[in-house]
């Protein structure tokens, strides 16, 4: 039986892919469990950055303010989460539901110089974190600008997440 983030997936029209394998000399995430407040068990789930691949495949490539406009960029930070949520949904033992909240979210985006919009490009993930926790999706976040990305993607997003 589906659970309530899964519902929220499928009511979104999103079916996760399997989690993406690394690239290189990394794993995809890492767990640390601790005691949190009042005894509880809880940990967090740090995922290594994801790229906006869909099938193993890029889905664009180029940088953003070049080859890639403003709203390829956001649709690519979108992808960045969905394998995101691939790799929790791994960490989790296939159920999203251990998902307390979205404690972070880092994303890098390769552009030019002259391109000042990265927050608004970032805003393709975050959103979307929103869309599928509500208030728990809420989350710090740091954006980059960087010269390139592997496999010359347009954007990364990295996470962290809390889970109990």
């Amino acid at each position: 039986m589906a659970g309530r983030v899964d519902a929220k997936l499928a009511e979104l029209g999103i079916e996760l892919p399997p989690p993406p394998a690394p690239i290189a000399s990394y794993v995809g995430f890492n767990v640390v469990d601790y005691t949190a407040d009042f005894g509880r068990r809880a940990g967090l789930v740090v995922i290594s950055g994801q790229i906006p691949l869909v099938a193993g495949k890029l889905a664009c490539t180029g940088k953003v303010g070049g080859a890639i406009s403003l709203e390829q960029a956001q649709q690519a930070a979108r992808l960045c989460f969905i394998n995101l949520l691939a790799q929790l949904k791994a960490a989790c033992d296939g159920d999203l539901d251990k998902v307390k909240r979205v404690v972070r979210l880092g994303g890098f985006i390769a552009a030019g110089a002259e391109f000042t919009q990265h927050a608004l490009v970032m805003n393709g993930a975050s959103d979307l974190a929103v869309a599928v926790f509500g208030d728990a999706g809420k989350h710090a976040r740091t954006t980059i600008g960087v010269p390139s990305l592997p496999a010359d993607a347009p954007v990364e997003v990295e996470g962290m997440f809390e889970i109990g």
